[in-house]
């Protein structure tokens, strides 16, 4: 699994627009889609919310990647 490190400007990022931001997803509704087929987990645990608030020290799987957001 791919590590990527993520500096996080401001207090979260939604989980959709990270994974369309880092280019994991080709637009936001491919990101949404992919969060709706359960194929993320936000700190080990699956994440079926879109709009989950992404912030300093958590971590995202996704696409053999692992998103470490940082402060």
């Amino acid at each position: 699994m791919h590590q990527i490190r993520f500096p996080l400007n401001g207090d979260f990022i939604e989980l959709y627009k990270l994974l369309k931001f880092l280019q994991l997803a080709e637009s936001g509704g491919a990101a949404k889609l992919m969060v709706d087929e359960g194929l993320i987990k936000l700190n080990g645990e699956t994440e079926y919310r879109k709009r989950a608030k992404v912030k300093p020290g958590d971590v995202v799987e996704a696409e053999g990647y692992r998103i470490v957001v940082e402060p």
